[in-house]
């Protein structure tokens, strides 16, 4: 299969971890006889220092007409003095909001070796792998009015969805539960807002389109509790942007580590960023100490989603599990008994794990 990928670093330990997840790639590219061919362009703080755009138009056109997107990490102090219209953060939601990028997909999947660094109890996590589906574009974050009124001593935000921006969410959510286990749980907040009555009305009517999955619905205040409680009855998740933010934020510390989460955002037709959970760590940067793990991650997790390669993405997430059973960790995990190396020696562990390491045969290209 041939594939065009377009490479964002970004800033802080972005440009390791990225090394990380191409050297992987290109290592299930020879096992599978693919082709990808990657070309990297600036965003973030990185493109503000080259082009004074945290956004440059070159980034832009590569990402239109790209198969997938991989991104590293974009943001640090070194910017944090600028106007918020210059700050690297704009890169990364101006990219999102160009391409169309209306689902966010956040796996939570517990590592056994890693469980105990929860601050849950073993037993409540273990066996947890829940997939959150956010709506990203709509909703209280985009929604106009948003002002202060009465001389600045009130404020607006208006929550906004149409039936549209609904639908395609719900069919998104309808149609990977499919692939999963076959249980979705849809989240609002039908008792008080007039928008997630909505929600839940299209829910409904979705699920008849989707009679082989079994969809349970639940205020959000109710599946914030459960998630806490008893994660192992989620499997896929769905629910509005506000709520998604905060419930995948909250799952996110199920695993122990924030250096293992990968995310998505995706359109209709597959194409889609892919990006771990973490920030860019500037602090970390060039020492060589950094996780690849969440990087190595979302770069199954574009296999899986945006290109349908199912198989290569469970190889390389089973090189990570196994990585992780044998002991090793980067400094910013926490396995008992285990060995600390570094990022490159990380990665190569993931490499040797995978079910050939022959990277000679790749036929992947090199950077354009």
């Amino acid at each position: 299969m041939d594939k065009k990928i377009a490479i964002l670093p970004g800033d802080g330990i972005g440009k390791e971890i990225m090394e990380s997840a191409i050297r992987v790639i290109e290592t299930i590219a020879a096992d599978f006889n693919h082709q990808f061919t990657f070309e990297e362009h600036a965003i973030g703080g990185q493109a503000i220092d080259q082009y004074n755009d945290p956004l440059p138009e070159a980034t832009v056109q590569a990402c239109e007409v790209a198969d997938a997107v991989l991104l590293g990490a974009v943001g640090g102090e070194k910017w944090d003095s600028l106007p918020g219209d210059k700050r690297p953060e704009k890169g990364l939601l101006g990219i999102r909001k160009t391409l169309g990028l209306f689902a966010n997909l956040r796996p939570i999947k517990g590592f056994d070796p890693l469980l105990h660094a929860s601050p849950l109890k073993e037993e409540v996590i273990k066996g947890s792998d829940i997939l959150i589906i956010r709506e990203l574009t709509g909703g209280l974050y985009f929604g106009e009015p948003k002002k202060r009124v009465d001389d600045g001593n009130a404020a607006v935000d208006t929550l906004y969805y149409t039936r549209m921006e609904m639908e395609r969410i719900i069919d998104t959510a309808f149609q990977t539960a499919r692939t999963r286990k076959k249980q979705l749980t849809s989240v609002d907040k039908a008792n008080v807002l007039e928008s997630s009555r909505l929600w839940r009305e299209v829910v409904e009517e979705k699920s008849k389109q989707y009679p082989d999955v079994t969809v349970n619905h639940l205020l959000v205040d109710a599946a914030a509790m459960k998630l806490i409680a008893s994660p192992q009855q989620f499997d896929v998740i769905v629910t509005e942007n506000l709520f998604g933010d905060i419930l995948s934020d909250e799952a996110s510390v199920l695993t122990g580590s924030l250096g293992m989460l990968p995310s998505a955002s995706i359109r209709s037709d597959g194409v889609g960023l892919y990006e771990p959970v973490h920030g860019s760590a500037p602090d970390i940067a060039g020492k060589g100490i950094a996780n690849p793990l969440g990087m190595i991650l979302s770069a199954a997790l574009m296999l899986r989603q945006s290109f349908g390669m199912e198989k290569e993405a469970d190889e390389i997430e089973r090189a990570v599990q196994k990585s992780l059973d044998q002991g090793y960790h980067t400094p910013d995990l926490n396995i008992k008994n285990g060995t600390i190396v570094g990022t490159k020696e990380m990665t190569d562990l993931v490499i040797n794990n995978l079910s050939s390491n022959e990277a000679s045969n790749c036929i992947c290209n090199s950077y354009v």
